[in-house]
């Protein structure tokens, strides 16, 4: 038995395969880009692993890119803030936009690291389902540009 997605023919996992992709959505809570890492270069023979896998491996790296540059836009305003506004008089409190500038940094990493958590276990439970669930705009990417170009042993459908 398998399922059609878009014309292609996408061949039903095992249990073990599920299991394993399972394991990469929510170990990917906690380790980041390891555990798809791993699981990626270990269950290569895989076409459902390695779909999940390469789907983990590039939100955990988009994850990063937009945290990254959220915390040197906010440490970018902060500078420039600090050097508009000169230094207050001994005793007197930093002013509040120093803590609101704080403020916003912490709320961009909760946010990201919430999405993060609901994506994993999400996808998870789809991926242990036996659902090949696609990540919004990350899921056709893999699907339809990578994931064809792998080589897998045990699979009989090579141009997927």
């Amino acid at each position: 038995m398998s399922s059609t997605t878009s014309g292609f023919s996408l061949p039903t996992p095992s249990a073990d395969d599920r299991t394993y992709a399972l394991l990469v959505h929510v170990l990917a809570i906690f380790t980041g880009f390891i555990a798809p890492l791993a699981f990626f270069l270990l269950k290569r023979n895989s076409r459902f692993v390695v779909f999940h896998s390469l789907q983990v491996l590039i939100w955990q790296a988009a994850y990063v890119v937009i945290f990254v540059v959220g915390i040197i836009l906010t440490l970018t305003f902060l500078f420039i803030f600090i050097v508009a506004h000169p230094r207050p008089a001994p005793g007197e409190p930093p002013p509040l936009a120093f803590f609101g500038l704080f403020g916003v940094m912490w709320l961009w990493g909760m946010g990201g690291w919430a999405l993060n958590l609901i994506l994993g276990i999400v996808y998870g439970i789809k991926a242990n389902q036996g659902e090949w669930a696609r990540y919004p705009l990350i899921g056709n990417f893999v699907l339809h540009r990578i994931l064809p170009k792998q080589e897998f042993s045990e699979s009989p459908q090579r141009g997927l």
